[in-house]
């Protein structure tokens, strides 16, 4: 008997939207490199959709993916096609046509960079369930460049410090018995509630429910023991000492 291979698998992943609000890839190709040069490692290999639910008119997509892959973003698929002519476009491209999940759009703050970047999940049906909440995640260690780590549906706790270029993920809230360089983001599924804790901040980013704050808009908070949450669509930070 031939053994199996490969097996196919539904799972849920979060990634990034680049939502398209006018038909100018022009437009789109510097806003990208805006974007990049706030946080060059943040973004690089990126795995993004392309939402087109706004366009109306021709949209090329062989174009539209070349300036995404030359920004060195990752296009996996397109969402939001709302004719017949887009869907044979965007396949004859060589695309996916992505489901679109449900996304939330944060009003940021004054002093955030406005983007046109969300934070969207992903998911395969699901029979309705009763979810029993599992216990809170400990990791005990340094958390290294490279290095993801994800509490589902609970809280995460961190014995150690987080490096550049890793990332922390919690659908709950996240604590960090040390210093956070890399990437934080706390209620990944949606949750306001929730909350990042820690010793010494020295993020890349802090995000909470999809509301997020980059590096450069840190540094006033910076290397301070903080309580991190969100109030009116905004991050605030309390110090912690």
């Amino acid at each position: 008997m031939t053994e199996q291979a490969i097996e196919f698998k539904g799972t849920n992943f979060t990634l990034s939207v680049i939502q398209l609000e006018q038909n100018d890839l022009t437009l789109l190709d510097t806003q990208l490199k805006n974007k990049i040069a706030q946080a060059p490692q943040f973004f690089n290999c990126a795995p993004v959709v392309a939402d087109i639910s706004e366009i109306t008119t021709f949209l090329e997509f062989s174009a539209l993916k070349n300036i995404i892959e030359s920004n060195n973003f990752v296009l996996v698929g397109i969402c939001g096609h709302t004719s017949a002519e887009q869907k044979k476009a965007i396949q004859q491209a060589g695309l996916a046509i992505v489901s679109k999940g449900s996304v939330k759009k944060a009003t940021p703050a004054p002093t955030q960079a406005p983007t046109s970047i969300e934070q969207a999940e992903i998911k395969k049906p699901v029979e309705p369930a009763v979810i029993e909440t599992p216990p809170t995640k400990v990791v005990k260690g340094q958390i290294r460049s490279g290095q993801q780590i994800y509490a589902k549906n609970c809280d995460l706790i961190i014995m150690g410090s987080v490096g550049n270029g890793a990332e922390i993920i919690a659908d709950g809230n996240i604590h960090v018995y040390g210093t956070i360089r890399g990437r934080a983001i706390a209620g990944a599924s949606g949750q306001s509630e929730s909350k990042i804790f820690c010793q010494n901040l020295q993020a890349e980013l802090v995000s909470i429910a999809g509301v997020y704050m980059l590096n450069e808009q840190l540094t006033e908070h910076a290397n301070v023991a903080q309580c991190i949450q969100v109030e009116d669509q905004k991050i605030v930070f309390n110090p912690l000492n």
